[in-house]
């Protein structure tokens, strides 16, 4: 058994992968890494873009394209990447969907999530329009649709999640936010069933972003400070706390008991940033049931060859208190506040750069071919 196999079958956490890449379409390592283990599969932009610069496995279809317009052509190349992962990961998610149906698992996996463009974040009704447009593009039932948890990205979650369609809330930075996310999956869950959806048919993965919040606060803490380090993770803690109790609630059971799958947190952002730092740093001590960890390949490559699952951190009420304690010491000169605020916006705003690199990078693309 892989340490992948063994990170869903002994400890409930799915094992997701940060990329997408066609020559991995084509030559087979996608299906050998789901064959590994791997349960599911994001993107984002820049991972679009770096697959596009140093791969020529897209000149072939940028060749009998139809059109000159580098967003055009992207989102057709996203499309096309997105429904081929969907078949590959099928078998995980009709599998998933047998455990469901026999209350052996309380969410499905095998989903493959495609964006919404950045330039969207600040924009509800283009948002609503756009991940409507893209679930129906891709035509598949294990794609999710990634909408940013800004507070203009909110209201969309819970119109798109009421119209049947999968998601995933991503760019989640603080518990704060993670709380408004988690009303917007039950809006959205509640619209739903009015309208007369199937709840066992939405599934969404609320994407909390890690590595990122060890940077920011790392720079506010003196050198040598013992805190360094371990702010991510504490906030982990804290948002897997808060989803045990909120999906305990009575509003979240009555969606539970008609049929609805859980919001699982997913982990994102979970490769090291700083090499001084453990590799699985934001692997390891936040493993915990009814998780997602989407890991870039290097991160994956690494659980694969010495993961240690074990002393994860939300193995138990007394070490999630604890490690939530942590927020609660930081010095007066760290706001996380303000910390996480910045990184929203400064995610929004990378993410959109991203983008826009992507484009140049397609128009490029087509004027070489």
């Amino acid at each position: 058994m892989s340490n992948l196999n063994a990170l869903f079958d002994q400890y409930g956490q799915s094992p997701w992968i940060d990329n997408i890449r066609r020559d991995w379409l084509n030559d087979g390592t996608l299906e050998g890494l789901v064959e590994q283990g791997v349960r599911g599969v994001t993107s984002n932009p820049s991972i679009f873009a770096k697959s596009l610069a140093s791969s020529s496995a897209y000149d072939e279809f940028l060749k009998g394209a139809h059109s000159s317009d580098p967003e055009t052509l992207f989102e057709a190349l996203a499309v096309q990447d997105v429904k081929d992962a969907c078949d590959v990961l099928a078998n995980v998610h009709e599998q998933s969907k047998a455990a469901f149906v026999r209350g052996e698992r309380r969410y499905l996996d095998g989903f493959v999530s495609l964006e919404v463009s950045p330039h969207l974040a600040r924009d509800t009704n283009g948002t609503i329009a756009a991940a409507k447009r893209l679930a129906d593009e891709v035509g598949r039932a294990n794609v999710m649709i990634k909408i940013p948890a800004t507070k203009e990205g909110l209201p969309a979650v819970t119109e798109v999640l009421g119209s049947g369609i999968n998601v995933n809330v991503t760019l989640i930075f603080s518990l704060e936010r993670y709380g408004e996310v988690i009303d917007a999956w039950l809006q959205g869950l509640e619209l739903a069933k009015e309208r007369g959806h199937d709840l066992a048919e939405i599934a969404s993965v609320a994407s909390f972003f890690v590595s990122r919040v060890d940077v920011a606060v790392d720079a506010l803490l003196e050198e040598g400070d013992t805190r360094r380090g371990t702010i991510a993770n504490a906030q982990v803690c804290g948002a897997y706390q808060h989803y045990r109790q909120r999906i305990s609630s009575d509003r979240a059971t009555r969606l539970l008991d008609a049929g609805a799958q859980v919001q699982r947190p997913l982990w994102a952002s979970t490769s090291t940033k700083n090499p001084a730092y453990p590799d699985l740093l934001y692997v390891d001590p936040i493993v915990g049931d009814e998780t997602v960890n989407t890991m870039p390949d290097p991160t994956l490559a690494a659980v694969l060859d010495h993961g240690d699952f074990s002393r994860s951190l939300l193995q138990s009420t007394e070490s999630i208190e604890l490690q939530t304690k942590l927020l609660e010491g930081l010095p007066f000169t760290v706001s996380l506040a303000a910390v996480t605020e910045r990184l929203e916006i400064d995610g929004v705003n990378a993410f959109s750069t991203s983008y826009d690199e992507l484009l140049a990078t397609v128009a490029a693309k087509i004027a070489s071919v």
